[in-house]
């Protein structure tokens, strides 16, 4: 039997290979990879070489002797800045050690098929070197706060003077239960807060972290701001790490958290908590009409409120929250990552469902998500300009009890673009002088959303189908072409150059994609990023084209 260690290295050895393959343009083929870096030969035994860059690799090997995620990331990133390097080789070890508890470790998990998607990640991003990688956090802590180990936690809460409190709600917003965000936060907590004083909830690693913070520390030492501890419910993390959920709560919260993970730290913007009401907004203006009509079982998951510590300065504090509604009959979702996720010596979350749907059940599946989930998002761009970062994990898959689709949701309140062309447009719905979405060139949100919808979304599903053996990955791949080739006149009339997109995806010899492991080596924090030197991106073989090998 494998051990769990040795499962771990396997799983990040695979994916390290899979972001230089195709960062270096490397062609994999079945047989021997072999790669010449500097005066070493890196060899693997290439066990499915996948169009979708979802390859399958063992023996992976530096001068025939079996090698460790850790040296090989270091070998292959030989020309980046030796300090990234070393950051980057740690990280990868971290997380080879995480992925090796989360493997091995007995969980007891939450219940219902929304909370069984969220802690289903235990190899995380399947294209990144160091997926699992947590700031550090082990023992109690790695427990506590990680869905795959099934963590459950209450929040810490801060009871803080009202003039040092900014925050903001739709009216009306049917989650709210005709709250605003103070009175919210005050019925979470279960508590009432002394008169003047609004309280603000954090993740207890967060918590921890604020109060060591110099402006924290002054406002509590003025006694301006007091820690409270942990109160009210015990609560779930979902897939991100900082947005929370509970069985038997209207709404989940949206928390900052300053650990490193993946290549971020996770602290809210001011623009991030405007964006979700803005977004509200827009949807209540019927913005989205067209889109709603023509795909009624498509939905954003609405963020309604939030609130923070802010002090009225230019920057928050690492204090804050935003609402997030629970959509209704939220255990029919799950998220797309989820689905996909490898399983340890089993078939993926999607394969099992599908292996029950006999000859052809793949390809009915592929076949509803582009209709259920991919044609949706490219409408709504069509309509409005507006892009969704719809990756793996914002992405909820509307599933029956047989486990086919039957529709789908988007979720994030920082995950929006708009394409420029559209912005004279949004503002009159809006009517406001500006707009909290990243506002860049048309090109820019093309290039996004080829990587995060196709290549990182709809493609994932057709790589996993074709790793579990289920269906054959041209033919999965001629599925998708034929869904979209089906809705280019539907898109073409949503809006202006509307089947744009769908048309490139069909006809480009190559299409952007993102470059993770570059991306990481250059040391690129992608929350605050500029939108235009966000992460790296590089041109890949097209493999929805007919002749693409």
């Amino acid at each position: 039997m494998i051990s769990p260690a040795a499962v771990s290295a396997e799983a990040h050895l695979n994916a390290i290979l899979r972001c230089y393959t195709r960062e270096t343009s490397v062609s994999v083929d079945p047989g021997l990879l072999t790669l010449k870096v500097g005066d070493s030969t890196v060899t693997a035994t290439v066990l499915h070489a996948s169009r979708t860059g979802l390859h399958q690799f063992t023996d992976v090997c530096v001068d025939d002797v079996p090698v460790t995620p850790e040296r090989l990331v270091r070998l292959l990133s030989v020309d980046a800045d030796p300090g990234e390097i070393d950051d980057l080789a740690a990280r990868t070890a971290e997380s080879v050690r995480n992925v090796a508890t989360f493997v091995a470790e007995p969980v007891e998990y939450g219940p219902g098929r929304f909370l069984e998607g969220e802690q289903a990640l235990l190899y995380g991003h399947l294209n990144h070197p160091a997926p699992k990688s947590r700031d550090g956090l082990s023992g109690a802590e790695l427990a506590e706060y990680s869905p795959e180990l099934g963590g459950r936690f209450a929040v810490h809460w801060f009871a803080i003077d009202a003039e040092l409190v900014s925050s903001d709600q739709v009216a009306g917003a049917p989650s709210l239960q005709g709250l605003d965000a103070p009175q919210l936060m005050a019925a979470l907590a279960g508590i009432t807060p002394p008169d003047g004083r609004v309280l603000v909830p954090a993740h207890p690693w967060q918590a921890a972290d604020l109060v060591k913070r110099p402006r924290v520390a002054a406002l509590i030492a003025d006694g301006r701001m007091e820690p409270l501890g942990p109160l009210g419910a015990q609560w779930y993390p979902t897939s991100s790490l900082r947005t929370v959920y509970h069985p038997d709560l209207p709404v989940m919260l949206k928390l900052s958290l300053g650990l490193r993970i993946t290549n971020s730290r996770r602290e809210s913007t001011p623009t991030e908590l405007r964006r979700g009401l803005e977004i509200n907004r827009l949807l209540d203006a019927a913005y989205d009409a067209g889109t709603a009509t023509a795909h009624p079982r498509f939905s954003i998951v609405r963020d309604p409120a939030w609130i923070a510590l802010d002090e009225g300065g230019p920057l928050l504090t690492g204090l804050d929250v935003a609402v997030r509604e629970v959509p209704a009959g939220i255990d029919d979702y799950m998220c797309l990552a989820g689905l996909v996720a490898p399983r340890p010596g089993e078939l993926s979350r999607l394969g099992d469902a599908v292996a029950g749907h006999g000859d052809g059940g793949a390809e009915a599946w592929v076949a509803s998500y582009v209709d259920e989930l991919l044609v949706p998002m490219l409408h709504l761009y069509a309509e409005t300009g507006i892009g969704l970062e719809a990756h793996q994990q914002n992405t909820l898959v509307r599933l029956d009890d047989a486990g086919r689709v039957v529709g789908g949701a988007y979720r994030d309140n920082q995950g929006y673009y708009l394409a420029s062309s559209y912005l004279k447009g949004l503002l009159e719905v809006t009517g406001l002088p500006d707009s909290t979405l990243a506002v860049v060139e048309d090109a820019i949100v093309d290039d996004r959303l080829t990587y995060y919808m196709l290549h990182n979304q709809a493609l994932a599903v057709v790589g996993s189908l074709a790793v579990d053996g289920l269906a054959d990955e041209d033919k999965l791949l001629g599925v998708v072409r034929d869904r979209l080739s089906e809705a280019l006149p539907s898109l073409k009339a949503a809006g202006p150059d509307g089947d744009r997109l769908a048309q490139r995806w069909l006809s480009a010899d190559q299409l952007p994609c993102k470059a993770n492991m570059m991306t990481r080596l250059r040391g690129i924090d992608e929350v605050v990023a500029p939108l235009d030197a966000q992460s790296v991106y590089l041109e890949v073989p097209n493999p929805l084209r007919l002749d693409a090998r």
